[in-house]
């Protein structure tokens, strides 16, 4: 993630010029890892705008950027519910695939998407944003044993629901959507991060609002029917013996609890909200009263959505994983999965199969 090791720029299509691909465009344009070749997206005003930005972009067609000699990567940023569909044609197709998050939204989907990738058409998925000083300085806290064994931990994200500030919100709350394939990704593979992967999972959830109304955009005061639960609770039990609570909900005004806590046989660490890069990790040993900051002690600097894929370009050149590991992003759609099949099972313990090896911890460097 620092100087360039690729022997020429990854040829990128980006599939899917919504939002998201502002805040990737941000850190990719420009360097010299990637070079955007076209834009794909089922709106074509919107693949024009985005690719009237990109110096040698086209507007092309999934189809043709799939046949075409000059794609090295797709950019998956496409809603979850496609996903899994562009990635699994573009491995197929022989090109690298950098997939927003989930993975996918079927169990079928966390098998075979990884199986797919191969030497010469890698997969890396979203969030990226474990590659940043947060997560990376509290992996290095807790696995240098400053908190002793790990015993427990706890995540919680809490927001009124998407449809304050979306424009088009409702495919958040169909097949595919829902807080913890939404936000969850985050949470969850901070924690297999932390603390390893996880082997068994309770799960509860509801849905106390079944129309929602959207807040903003020239669609204002639109009501939709909601499909999928809108708060998410699960108990998990990790491989290494900790365990984790996490809730993640769109039916709440906020919270005042801090995003990840992980609590050891002598002491505790408060994480910085992992759906961003940096932010302080605090630490309390056992018989302290006060709270320290620690410095940053690990992770990219200044990292930014899009980090994964200058990741992916140098993990490419070089043989070495990705820090965006696939396998990581398939254990934890299949630890969602799960939550939800038990929460149908009124909290039946389901046991999560996959056991992903953890990516080494990013050494502090800037991206």
């Amino acid at each position: 993630m620092g100087g360039p090791v690729t022997v020429r720029p990854l040829r990128t299509a980006v599939v899917g010029a919504g939002a998201v691909s502002e805040q990737y465009v941000a850190t990719l344009a420009g360097r010299p890892q990637v070079r955007f070749v076209a834009v794909v997206d089922r709106r074509a005003d919107r693949a024009a705008a985005l690719a009237d930005r990109l110096p040698g972009a086209r507007v092309a067609t999934l189809s043709a950027v799939l046949a075409a000699a000059d794609v090295d990567l797709l950019l998956n940023l496409t809603v979850p519910s496609e996903h899994a569909a562009i990635t699994r044609a573009g491995l197929r197709a022989g090109r690298h695939v950098f997939s927003e998050k989930p993975l996918g939204i079927s169990a079928a989907d966390a098998v075979d998407l990884p199986a797919l990738a191969g030497p010469g058409h890698r997969l890396a998925c979203a969030p990226d944003t474990v590659l940043g000083t947060g997560l990376q300085t509290a992996r290095a806290a807790v696995a240098d044993g400053l908190i002793g064994t790990p015993v427990s931990a706890h995540a919680v994200m809490v927001t009124p629901g998407h449809e304050r500030w979306h424009h088009h919100p409702e495919f958040f709350y169909r097949a595919g959507g829902g807080p913890l394939l939404d936000m969850g990704p985050y949470y969850l593979t901070a924690l297999v991060h932390l603390l390893g992967p996880v082997a068994t999972v309770n799960g509860i959830g509801t849905r106390p609002r079944p129309v929602r109304r959207i807040g903003r955009g020239p669609r204002a005061g639109d009501e939709f029917g909601v499909e999928v639960d809108t708060h998410e609770t699960a108990l998990l039990r990790h491989a290494g013996g900790a365990v984790s609570t996490v809730t993640i909900s769109f039916d709440g005004v906020g919270t005042l609890a801090p995003p990840i806590e992980i609590h050891g046989t002598r002491g505790s660490i408060a994480v910085p909200d992992p759906n961003h890069f940096a932010g302080t990790v605090r630490l309390r040993r056992l018989g302290e009263r006060q709270w320290t900051d620690l410095p940053d002690r690990a992770g990219a600097v200044d990292a930014a959505r899009g980090s994964g894929v200058l990741d992916l370009a140098d993990a490419i050149a070089t043989g070495r994983p990705a820090q965006a590991d696939p396998g990581i992003a398939a254990h934890v759609l299949e630890t969602v999965l799960a939550v939800r099949r038990s929460a149908r099972r009124d909290g039946t313990a389901i046991a999560v199969r996959s056991r992903p090896t953890v990516p080494p911890r990013v050494p502090l460097t800037a991206c």
